[in-house]
């Protein structure tokens, strides 16, 4: 029974991080679309009742920057940790910012 414990233990850990990494990160890249568009305004935004095209927002440009800044982040993390991985080394968070470290 203890097995079935942590069988169902690491699921829920890969289940959790296949839905934000799975979903979350198409998401935010989705929302850093959507954020450049109503920061470009015009026609980049139309409303479907064609009202008039709206003005561009600053912020906008901003915050999605910052989006596709977060998922070129964690992908480059990911593939970091792999290759820690392959050459027998772990990825670290232990000082804030990622080190890679020695196993052991």
């Amino acid at each position: 029974m203890h097995n079935v414990s942590l069988a169902l233990q690491a699921a829920w850990k890969v289940l959790v991080l296949g839905l934000l990494l799975g979903a979350g990160l198409p998401t935010l890249f989705a929302f850093g679309i959507r954020a450049m568009a109503w920061g470009t305004g015009g026609e980049a935004e139309v409303h479907a009742d064609g009202t008039a095209a709206p003005a561009a927002h600053p912020a906008g440009r901003i915050v999605g920057i910052l989006c596709f800044a977060l998922v070129v982040l964690i992908a480059l993390l990911g593939i970091t940790y792999i290759i820690a991985f392959g050459f027998g080394k772990v990825l670290s968070f232990e000082h804030v910012y990622p080190t890679i470290e020695n196993k052991g």
